[in-house]
């Protein structure tokens, strides 16, 4: 009896023990074999859950009824409930022939508040410590917690927040679980007030802190925060440095210390940066060596290093990027090129070897298409022009990103290649897109410098139902110019890549809004069916036709040459135009460019099966380049010619106008040109031409921020005409000013103030302007 009794006081004993010790108690007791007498389980009973069903406890638990009951039973229970990681304490009591599980479960997490938090969005915050496994529902760690805290704080530290302070409250609740709570006093961010430069002789403090982000605070910092102190925008920073130095020769620059110094209060940061400059490096020869495929002449023509320059790691990565470009137009995917360099410490000269090496030749085995949930696989793969089952291109790889990139379906599009297992000489290429949405209902109001307070609405699909075709439905209420489209816009309607462009619009225009109090306008209605047939990768010819009926509505102080049109043809006309057209885009951004050119080339013709016969021609070309970093000159040209067939006249309500943003900046929209004899109003003409000279450089104290510009212009122009009630026109216009341009969250905004080079009596001018939309 005596022996049984202490075998039932070591298993009342393992409790608040750990799991290896549990496991091991009863081994530990010579007693403990003879002791506990073995019995069969006629019932098991479990005390102290709270939250976990019983259920699960008999799930992990090895004794069942029936079983027959010993020690080692008992220490392999132990064992496996503590390893289920639900419990704080497990105790196994018999009583008889019963065996009693008795736990105390650890406690939950029933919820993670925040307050005090501004810099953060909270469900990011909440993301980030699901990450580290604290979440709701998870089991109460305190020393998890305190981790969620410290690193609530050093993310604080990263933006610079010095003073934050972080406290962490945690609160028991009902059903054993814990509320967490991490108030934050984010306090001021440190902002930098002082960047020395300490060792720099070939270049100036100014010249280097232009090539950082980094800023001491200026009267823009309110919009780019670039006073703000992280400690990875320094690292990105001090890299620019690095890389300035390098792309001007100086080989052997070093950043040998950076001193970070934080005020009393940790609202001021002062910054010592430490460099070491060394001498500028010239380069005294440079050679391609390894295996150069028999190409060697071709491949020299690609290195942009000669003897004499100066060195220049831009340079040099252009060159070894060139040369594996063209390896991997041959099919060679894993081409490397790497510079040996050979310094002449004493003469500062470096002598470069670019090791070529082609590795092996491959072939596509597969091309994969993931992401897109959405859009089906055919829109995506008719965009490539690397093809399964064909030799690897590189080139033809980065004209189909570009091209998928084109489509704006995706924010993101990343294209990789992968080394077929165990095969040398294939590869499968996985091209990963990120959907974005491509449906659009924009409401929406705005007050234009011409058009005073402007209502619009839209509603548009780029990628109706996933096949690349978009939908539109637009309604713009400004008074000179209303307007109701529908577009549809069908990109592959054949096979070939044939776009099929269907417009059917409404709209009402006032040419005369601001000049006199008449109430005559013009409304157009019709529709028209154009084919885009693409003739290369830039270039696309348009053919189309439609159906238009123009009705001038007129009154007594409408202009005396639209009531002489009216008068002999009438106040409708119905015409039948047929268009012919070309484009051409080889611009490095259709929204910001800084370099490459625009060119488009546009016919219509009025058939005879309408009430007029024309035709009329209208020509543009820009041109953009980046002589300097930021600075980008942009050349913009535009001309349109039109007359009548068969001794009719140029359909008055096609003629151009001119004047204002768009074309002649510093004059009133659509005020060049021809006038009434009699109202003085403008009338417009048959010729146009228009000329824009643009310079456009960062806003100071921005940085290189390419969405907020500043910008010069001089435009030029003029629109004449040969209706005999017209005078004026003369010759051209020109004007001058400054202006602003940001990429807004509603589209690209230009404001401008112009003025006239040269006043002429009669013109009418406008200083400050402003448009959503094109380029110039």
């Amino acid at each position: 009896m005596q022996l049984k009794s202490l075998g039932k006081h070591l298993v009342e004993a393992h409790r608040l023990v750990p799991k290896s010790v549990a496991a091991t108690a009863f081994a530990a007791q010579g007693l403990v074999a003879e002791a506990t007498t073995p019995f069969v389980v006629q019932d098991i009973r479990i005390e102290g859950l709270q939250r976990i069903e019983p259920g699960t406890v008999f799930a992990y638990l090895p004794i069942k009824r029936g079983n027959t009951f010993t020690d080692d039973k008992a220490s392999e229970a132990i064992r496996a409930l503590y390893a289920t990681g639900f419990f704080n304490d497990v105790k196994i009591v018999v009583e008889g022939n019963v065996v009693g599980v008795q736990v105390v479960e650890r406690a939950a997490i029933g919820g993670i508040e925040f307050s005090g938090i501004y810099e953060f969005e909270k469900d990011a915050l909440t993301k980030a410590l699901r990450s580290i496994g604290l979440s709701q529902g998870r089991y109460y760690d305190r020393a998890l917690v305190d981790r969620a805290g410290q690193e609530l704080k050093r993310q604080y530290l990263t933006r610079g927040y010095y003073a934050a302070e972080v406290t962490t409250t945690v609160t028991p609740i009902d059903r054993n679980r814990m509320s967490i709570l991490f108030a934050v006093d984010e306090g001021p961010s440190a902002k930098t007030r002082q960047i020395n430069f300490i060792g720099n002789q070939a270049f100036s403090s100014g010249t280097l802190l232009d090539e950082m982000q980094l800023s001491t605070p200026n009267w823009f910092s309110w919009y780019t925060k670039n006073d703000l102190y992280p400690k990875d925008k320094l690292t990105g920073d001090l890299e620019n440095v690095r890389s300035y130095y390098l792309n001007h020769g100086y080989l052997e620059f070093s950043i040998e210390s950076t001193q970070v110094q934080v005020s009393p209060d940790k609202k001021d940061m002062y910054l010592a940066i430490t460099v070491h400059e060394g001498q500028p490096y010239t380069i005294s020869g440079a050679r391609l060596a390894g295996n150069l495929l028999d190409r060697e002449a071709e491949l020299n023509k690609l290195v942009d290093i000669k003897p004499g320059d100066r060195f220049s790691a831009d340079r040099l990565q252009a060159t070894t990027k060139a040369l594996v470009g063209k390896l991997g137009e041959y099919g060679y995917a894993f081409a490397t090129v790497n510079a040996v360099p050979q310094l002449d410490q004493e003469r500062h000269k470096v002598d470069l070897t670019l090791q070529v090496d082609p590795s092996r030749r491959v072939y596509v085995r597969r091309i994969n298409v993931v992401g897109n949930t959405r859009t089906r696989d055919e829109v995506v793969r008719r965009e490539l022009r690397q093809l399964e089952s064909s030799w690897f291109d590189s080139n033809r790889l980065a004209l189909s990103k570009d091209r998928i990139n084109r489509l704006g379906y995706f924010t993101d599009v990343d294209v990789t290649t992968v080394p077929v297992e165990g095969t040398p000489d294939q590869v499968d290429i996985d091209v990963k897109v990120a959907e974005k949405p491509t449906g659009a209902i924009t409401p929406g109001a705005g007050f234009s410098s011409t058009d005073k307070v402007v209502l619009s609405a839209g509603v548009s699909q780029d990628n109706v139902f996933g096949t690349g075709t978009s939908l539109a439905v637009n309604v713009n209420t400004a008074k000179t110019y209303r307007t109701l489209t529908v577009t549809q816009v069908d990109p592959y309607f054949t096979v070939d890549g044939i776009k099929r462009i269907t417009d059917l619009y409404y709209r009402t225009y006032q040419p005369l809004y601001y000049s006199s109090d008449s109430s005559f306008r013009i409304v157009t209605m019709g529709g028209d069916l154009k084919f885009g047939i693409p003739f290369s990768e830039v270039d696309t010819v348009y053919f189309g036709a439609g159906f238009e009926q123009d009705t001038l509505d007129v009154d007594q102080s409408t202009p005396q040459s639209y009531k002489d049109y009216v008068n002999d043809f009438g106040r409708v006309s119905n015409n039948v135009p047929v268009t012919i057209g070309w484009s051409r885009d080889a611009r490095d951004s259709a929204l910001v460019p800084s370099r490459g050119y625009f060119t488009q080339a546009n016919a219509e013709v009025g058939t005879p099966a309408g009430s007029t016969e024309y035709y009329k021609a209208d020509v543009q070309a820009q041109y953009y380049y980046s002589f300097a970093r930021g600075f980008v000159l942009g050349l913009n040209v535009q001309g349109g010619y039109g007359n009548g067939f068969g001794g009719k006249p140029f359909p008055i309500f096609k003629n151009y106008y001119a004047g204002g943003i768009g074309s002649v900046r510093g004059c009133e929209p659509s005020s060049l040109g021809p006038r009434d004899t009699s109202t003085n109003d403008p009338i417009g003409g048959s010729k146009m031409v228009v000329g824009n000279i643009e310079l456009t450089f960062p806003l100071p104290g921005t940085g290189y921020d390419r969405t907020l510009r500043v910008f010069t212009f001089l435009d030029g122009g003029n629109v004449w005409g040969t209706e005999g009630s017209s005078t004026g026109a003369n010759g051209l216009r020109y004007g001058y000013g400054l202006g602003l341009a940001w990429i807004s969250p509603i589209g690209p905004l230009k404001l401008s103030l112009g003025f006239p080079l040269v006043k002429h009596a009669g013109d009418q001018y406008q200083k400050f302007q402003f448009q959503i939309g094109t380029a110039f």
